[in-house]
């Protein structure tokens, strides 16, 4: 696996390419990578932009279609093959991800003009980290936006932040001007909830509209990202994919989260990403 031994997302992507026309679930892929389903749907969301389920869904389709190219002549044995349990979920699918039905690219034998998705490879993440500060952060009330994200549509997150930037300063009981954006109550899947928020000394006269959590008093590694806010995936991505899986800490059940200081500038920083890890 090229020296990518403890690079979760790497194993994942091995393991899927090697076990592609098998019957695996994300457990299997997570147990492969060796962390935990969330872990792995966490971090492998964050460095390819999809779910795990999500690219061996694509994949398989990809693969599906180029063998349909060359003439594959029972295309109820592909379905199966990719994982569908009858020829109309296989056309279903097939359709909604390339616009054509499997019948059209058999036909014409040419996949050209479909938008297939190669196997992807990793190398080792470059981004240098500073080492972390290790913290035990106290109770925290944060209310705010939230909303239900997908790794796919996590990229509007911006979007709740900007809705949320005019209740600065008027959040009832609320303490300084520091902001948190605070990722939980992940599934697994790649999905999870996420609060744009601010500090309170309580939920008192909280807007109904609001998301709220309380944030227990926990042991942390803290890393302080640098630069550009658009700069910041690439250190949550080393944060997951390298540091963590070479650090020798487990990750606790528990919510992550990233601060926004009052010297915060979207165009210097810096954040702190807080990840809870077990003492």
């Amino acid at each position: 696996m090229n020296g990518a031994e403890r690079n979760p997302v790497a194993k994942a992507l091995w393991f899927i390419e090697y076990r592609i026309g098998d019957d695996i679930s994300l457990a299997d892929i997570a147990a492969f990578s060796g962390v935990s389903r969330f872990h792995l749907a966490r971090t492998f969301g964050a460095v390819t932009g999809c779910s795990v389920i999500g690219y061996l869904r694509i994949r398989r389709l990809s693969e599906a279609a180029k063998r349909l190219a060359l003439g594959a002549p029972d295309i109820l044995a592909l379905a199966l093959d990719a994982g569908y349990g009858s020829h109309e979920a296989f056309t279903r699918a097939f359709r909604d991800q390339f616009g054509v039905t499997p019948d059209m690219v058999r036909c014409r034998a040419d996949h050209t003009n479909l938008n297939l998705v190669e196997p992807l490879r990793m190398s080792n993440p470059t981004l240098a980290l500073d080492p972390p500060r290790y913290e035990t952060g106290p109770v925290l009330l944060i209310a705010g936006l939230g909303g239900r994200f997908t790794v796919e549509t996590s990229r509007t997150i911006p979007d709740l932040w900007q809705r949320f930037s005019p209740y600065i300063g008027t959040v009832p009981g609320q303490i300084g001007f520091t902001t948190y954006g605070v990722c939980h109550n992940g599934d697994g899947s790649g999905n999870f909830d996420y609060i744009a928020g601010v500090e309170v000394a309580n939920f008192d006269g909280i807007p109904a509209e609001f998301s709220r959590i309380r944030l227990a008093e926990r042991r942390y590694a803290v890393f302080t990202h640098r630069g550009h806010i658009v700069g910041l995936r690439a250190t949550v991505d080393a944060v997951w994919n390298s540091w963590l899986p070479a650090s020798g800490h487990t990750l606790a059940d528990a919510p992550d989260f990233e601060r926004y200081g009052e010297t915060f500038r979207p165009e210097t920083g810096p954040v702190e990403i807080w990840l809870p890890i077990e003492a």
